[in-house]
């Protein structure tokens, strides 16, 4: 192998960590690209690996990826090739992270240079009425569905936009809650400012995994719809005044799934939407706008 193709790092300062990693004289090949090139927190990383020469049906020769002291799942795409998508989030600290691939008897280490970014802090006030705990079992059936993964990956392009009001709360704003800061808070998905009852659509094809009621005791995240895409990826409509489909139902791009409420634990009538990847809420404006296939 030339040295070209061992010198395989670029800069920190680019940010990214991308071509072809050397291995024994013999053995496959990892070529490995991650993308976007130049990351900051909230966003997907997206890490490609083709394993040259091996035969993708030998398990013993499927890469394994570790990120963040968690082991991420790799799924095939075809011809050698395996991708994991990684979450990033405010709460992260920007800077050099590694990313650690393992074939077989063989480690690499690729650093890439995470980007800070500046979200904004604002202040809610919330009456006592809509002002209370989770419940644990909210909390559990709502964390159990955003940790779903299932191999198939049904989602197709960019994801469509949820609703066609303004955006009335961006990703990752800090807040303070009644006066008190919320440390390990950020907002996690994105706030459309529709009517009350403007219709609520699906951005991209899945199938429903989660329905949750505020008569059932959802009194903070409200009428709640969660859908998987698969992979690891999940998606969540929040504070609905009307639910149209039922959990286990397939669902296309554009559908619409329910309509804008003000259940649960709100100052007036919103869609909140959130995305994420393996069970964290990451930036869902990338995949609105340019997708990850």
């Amino acid at each position: 192998m030339g040295q070209s193709l061992k010198t395989c790092l670029t800069s920190l300062g680019l940010g990214i960590i991308g071509g072809i990693v050397g291995l024994t004289p013999g053995a496959s090949a990892l070529r490995v690209q991650i993308t976007p090139t130049n990351p900051r927190l909230g966003d997907t990383l997206a890490v490609v690996v083709q394993a040259d020469g091996q035969d993708i049906s030998d398990s013993i020769s499927m890469p394994s990826l570790r990120f963040n002291q968690q082991v991420f799942p790799l799924f095939v795409l075809g011809n050698q090739r395996f991708r994991a998508l990684l979450p990033t989030t405010p709460l992260d600290s920007p800077g050099r992270l590694t990313i650690q691939i393992t074939q077989g008897e063989v480690n690499r280490n690729l650093a890439i240079a995470l980007r800070a970014r500046l979200f904004p802090t604002q202040s809610i006030w919330l009456p006592p009425s809509r002002n209370q705990p989770i419940s644990d079992a909210e909390f559990d059936r709502v964390d159990a569905f955003k940790r779903t993964v299932t191999p198939t990956k049904l989602w197709s392009g960019a994801f469509l936009r949820p609703n066609r009001g303004p955006v009335s709360g961006a990703y990752g704003i800090r807040r303070y809650y009644n006066g008190v800061f919320a440390k390990d808070y950020y907002h996690r998905g994105v706030d459309y400012a529709g009517g009350h009852g403007s219709p609520v659509m699906v951005p991209a094809a899945g199938r429903v995994a989660l329905v949750g009621r505020e008569q059932d005791g959802f009194r903070v995240n409200g009428n709640m719809i969660g859908i998987d895409h698969g992979q690891g990826v999940t998606s969540a409509y929040l504070h609905l005044s009307r639910i149209l489909v039922k959990e286990g139902d397939w669902v296309k791009p554009g559908q619409i799934i329910g309509a804008v409420g003000a259940t649960g634990a709100v100052t007036g009538p919103h869609l909140h939407w959130g995305l994420y990847v393996h069970g964290l809420a990451v930036d869902p404006a990338p995949w609105r706008d340019q997708g990850f296939e």
